[in-house]
């Protein structure tokens, strides 16, 4: 891409509008990135999309898109069995990528994408957008300093309520859409990316336990999108064999000998989407809790322990580097796109492709696929599985 394109010029296309496109939508208005495509399951959506949204293009197809000369960036929104294909066409046509996770269904096919972008030189994003909450950099920061001294334990939770009921249906249910792993790939590769990112640490081994406490679920036969709140008749729904974990229990070794454990969950009512994590140092211990992201305990022995709140003077300037609004002013969930997307769009108008990236890329992504497929190896297997 010529570095003479500017904020004004380059151009952005959305593939998938359904829950998560609209966020990237608005994240980039946000950040004053011109959208002027989007292409949907059919034309049909696509222009009744882009009517809805105020965007000027709707594309026949996703290949159309891909000719379009005015499209320098694309975000990938679309079910995940679409990823591979579309990130690797986008690639190959030359446009920069930004994907949703899972980036791909194998970790064959995610580092096969590793290896075109690296090929390419197109700047390529996976939108593990929970790393940007203020204090989820403050808390790496401290880790960093050693404010916390040697790392002993890792361990928290990613719980969700949306899939309880056995009436509760989505196209992430079906390992043809969604992949062999649901719990662990939708919410649980969050989980496993923010730990890795704060401490720096990776994952070497892993013990897992699986549970679907709904093995057959009613699929509708009328579509309802995801968090709609849409209600169908009993004549609406088919009886579904579930093939996909609703709980995991994770039990974690770290490559600096830390220890730790995740639970993930989409049947725990109440929690609507919660993550959690702790972590216990021999000197302090913290923790953040995403239903209070403005907010992070600092744990003591001999001293009171304390909350650290989001002002922005007494943050490390790493923190302050996703801040937008002054003290008391919450900055939640859309705010987490909106820091991704900067940092991705300034390193791509700033033109050295060269320099080191801060924000998750295709290799983030590729490394949570062999995490996933180690613990799905785990479950099988019934024991301690080392990621390749």
């Amino acid at each position: 891409m010529p570095k003479e394109l500017t904020k004004e010029t380059l151009g952005v296309a959305i593939a998938g509008t359904g829950f998560i496109g609209p966020v990237h939508l608005e994240a980039l208005r946000r950040n004053g990135i011109r959208v002027i495509g989007l292409v949907e399951s059919s034309p049909d959506l696509a222009q009744r999309k882009a009517a809805g949204f105020g965007i000027p293009r709707a594309y026949s197809d996703f290949d159309e898109m891909l000719r379009d000369p005015d499209i320098h960036v694309v975000h990938l929104a679309t079910p995940h069995n679409l990823h591979f294909v579309q990130a690797r066409a986008a690639l190959l046509a030359g446009k920069h990528v930004i994907c949703e996770k899972p980036l791909a269904m194998t970790a064959v096919e995610s580092e096969e994408l590793v290896k075109i972008a690296a090929r390419t030189g197109m700047v390529n994003a996976v939108n593990f957008n929970l790393r940007f909450y203020p204090l989820v950099h403050q808390a790496r920061a401290m880790v960093h300093n050693g404010e916390l001294g040697d790392i002993f334990i890792l361990q928290g939770s990613y719980n969700q309520d949306w899939l309880l009921y056995p009436t509760d249906y989505n196209w992430r249910l079906e390992p043809e859409w969604g992949g062999k792993l649901r719990a662990v790939g939708d919410i649980g590769s969050h989980w496993m990316d923010l730990i890795t990112f704060v401490t720096g640490f990776r994952i070497k081994e892993v013990f897992a336990d699986f549970k679907i406490f709904h093995p057959t679920r009613k699929k509708p036969v009328k579509p309802v999108e995801t968090y709609s709140g849409n209600k169908l008749a009993p004549e609406d729904y088919v009886d579904q064999p579930v093939r996909t974990e609703d709980y995991a229990a994770i039990l974690l070794r770290f490559e600096n000998g830390s220890c730790g454990s995740v639970t993930l969950s989409q049947v725990s009512a109440g929690r609507k989407n919660r993550l959690f994590y702790e972590i216990n140092g021999s000197r302090a211990s913290l923790a953040w809790d995403s239903n209070r992201p403005e907010e992070l305990w600092v744990g003591h022995r001999g001293e009171p322990n304390q909350v650290i709140v989001k002002e922005p003077a007494y943050l490390s300037a790493e923190a302050r580097s996703v801040v937008s609004f002054p003290e008391g002013h919450i900055e939640g969930f859309p705010d987490t796109f909106k820091q991704l997307q900067k940092k991705v769009y300034d390193y791509i108008l700033a033109g050295d492709f060269k320099a080191p990236t801060d924000f998750p890329t295709f290799a983030d992504g590729h490394y949570e696929l062999l995490l996933g497929e180690a613990i799905l190896k785990s479950v099988q297997q019934g024991k301690w599985t080392k990621v390749e």
